[in-house]
């Protein structure tokens, strides 16, 4: 007897967790497998790790596809005006992780203003250095420019305001509703800036936008910091000012191409490298579960979708 149920498929293995989740309630397959690729055609709605680009070429193979549920937060990987042209709906995880981001966000400055983790290589090393050399900078008074006021900005800003920094912003589209003031530019930002945040949604318009340019106008005291996409940042500008002394620091959870090689970092001083872990908590992955199961339901139900996105 066949399976009358939508047929759904899963995208990538790392997202094979949620394939004993949805498998009570659709025709689950993954399309890593051979039995999901030839599922392809009768596949009403996919879900997806937003940041992986999702080719027009695996769309045109599945002509029946109404929605792209992305289970993460970003859905950069995903073009929305093509999605669109053919019909297609595209949902994400919205902010389930966007405190948890937050949190790592100010740990990575901590981290870096601080000196945590050098001090604790050379404490691991016996290498316990009591004097002028292990001074290091207060958070309290800092400024702070955030670049990217939107749900990890503002959680990013409101926990700064907490420990006494001044808070600034810039993104292309201004929000009378913030608190903080906008900087009437980018590198104005970074200029002003002790810490720079990129926090800012990726798209095909700001890809490297954190140029040697607003390295520059940050500073040989200013620290870069991102917690957004990889792609935001001039990576090989940003290794070349750090080994140069033009940048004073960098703290990155994310990186243009990820796993990021090793090797390529090795000679890099004063800097904080965590391998994008800043959202990944049991919390944030239990909301974003449940931000694809009510997506898939709302779709098969015809009705509204809780987190749709659509082109700007």
């Amino acid at each position: 007897m066949s399976d009358s149920r939508p047929v759904v498929l899963v995208g990538q293995p790392l997202l094979a967790p949620l394939l004993p989740i949805l498998r009570p309630l659709y025709d689950v397959w993954p399309l890593w497998e051979d039995e999901g690729a030839r599922r392809c055609a009768e596949a009403r709605a996919i879900v997806w790790a937003g940041e992986f680009p999702l080719a027009p070429t695996l769309l045109d193979i599945m002509p029946q596809l109404g929605l792209i549920a992305c289970f993460t937060v970003g859905y950069d990987g995903v073009d929305l005006m093509e999605a669109d042209r053919r019909g297609i709906a595209v949902t994400h995880g919205a902010d389930a992780n966007a405190e948890d981001v937050a949190d790592h966000a100010i740990g990575l400055m901590l981290s870096h203003r601080r000196g945590i983790v050098e001090g604790d290589r050379l404490l691991r090393a016996g290498l316990w250095i009591a004097g002028p050399e292990r001074l290091s900078h207060s958070l309290a008074e800092a400024r702070l420019g955030v670049v990217g006021m939107g749900h990890i900005g503002q959680a990013v800003a409101r926990r700064a305001e907490a420990m006494r920094m001044q808070i600034g912003w810039w993104g292309p589209r201004d929000k009378p509703t913030l608190p903080w003031p906008r900087s009437e530019s980018l590198n104005a930002l970074a200029r002003d800036s002790d810490i720079l945040l990129v926090a800012a949604r990726a798209d095909s318009g700001n890809r490297g936008m954190i140029d040697a340019g607003v390295m520059d106008a940050l500073g040989p005291d200013g620290l870069l910091v991102n917690v957004a996409r990889g792609q935001l940042v001039d990576e090989p500008a940003l290794r070349q000012a750090l080994r140069q002394r033009k940048l004073g620091g960098a703290a990155l959870d994310v990186f243009q191409h990820e796993p990021t090689p090793a090797d390529i970092w090795a000679d890099v001083p004063n800097c904080v490298l965590t391998p994008h872990m800043g959202g990944a908590t049991h919390e944030a992955v239990a909301r974003m579960t449940g931000m694809v199961l009510a997506n898939l339901e709302a779709f098969f139900a015809g009705e509204a979708l809780p987190n749709r996105v659509r082109p700007d």
